[in-house]
């Protein structure tokens, strides 16, 4: 295991947060006003100690040279943090992140064992194919939109289907991806998503809205984040960074 120091910002931050919170226990008879003001402070002092362990665990792995946007990790981590304060991930060692932000030809899928600061896999990963072309820009929760749905989802387990060995996803962001069972939307491996199809068509194939991977890489990287694990699909929308009930909790 790589062993680190805690980055400065992070420390400051956590000390921040213990005072906010050993303030409010240390004040039994606060106003309620008093008592609100001290938990939006424990939050903020919260946030802090999150952004910048973000920060520090992406300068560490230089996953900006492998293309992953800092904004995406940056959400990526808050999710994951606050779902796995919640005791949501069975499996918390993994979180997987797919970069829409950036072009389908790009190897923008993440599988990162955050235990131990690696990067476990990068992969391409097709997106819906009324989500766009190369690159995704419209999302929905609806059903038969044929379109990739933004947010935190979990790992269920695996079953097999006409795309063999398959992975089950929840959607844990409500009204932007809670509709994911009901519409089988799910982690599979697909032929039409490979350096071939690229080469050949010059662009990826597209999916009726699940988060395809090549097929070569379901037997590594399924089995890795089935069961609990973290799984987030990113694009820099407005609308979803600023009304995600994962995110702003």
């Amino acid at each position: 295991m790589k062993c680190s120091t805690l980055n400065p910002k992070t420390v400051v931050a956590l000390v921040a947060l213990l005072f906010s919170v050993a303030t409010l226990k240390a004040n039994p008879n606060f106003t309620i006003t008093e008592a609100k003001a001290a938990a939006r402070a424990a939050k903020r002092a919260e946030m802090k100690m999150i952004l910048a362990t973000a920060a520090s665990i992406y300068e560490e792995m230089d996953l900006g040279d492998s293309g992953l946007s800092r904004k995406a990790f940056e959400s990526a981590w808050t999710g994951y943090y606050k779902l796995r304060k919640k005791g949501l991930l069975h499996r918390s060692n993994i979180l997987s992140i797919c970069d829409f932000s950036q072009s389908s030809s790009n190897q923008r899928l993440y599988v990162i064992d955050v235990r131990n600061r690696r990067l476990l896999y990068r992969t391409y990963v097709a997106h819906g194919i009324n989500s766009g072309e190369e690159f995704a820009n419209s999302f929905s929760n609806r059903m038969e939109s044929c379109k990739s749905s933004l947010g935190f989802y979990i790992t269920k387990r695996t079953y097999s289907g006409i795309n063999g060995v398959s992975l089950r996803i929840e959607g844990v962001d409500k009204g932007f991806n809670d509709n994911a069972a009901r519409r089988a939307i799910v982690i599979h491996g697909a032929n039409y998503v490979s350096k071939r199809i690229l080469n050949k068509y010059g662009v990826m194939g597209t999916t009726f809205g699940c988060p395809a991977i090549p097929s070569e890489m379901t037997s590594q990287i399924i089995p890795v984040v089935k069961n609990g694990s973290c799984f987030f699909i990113y694009y820099p929308s407005k609308k979803y960074l600023s009304q995600s009930r994962v995110l702003n909790s």
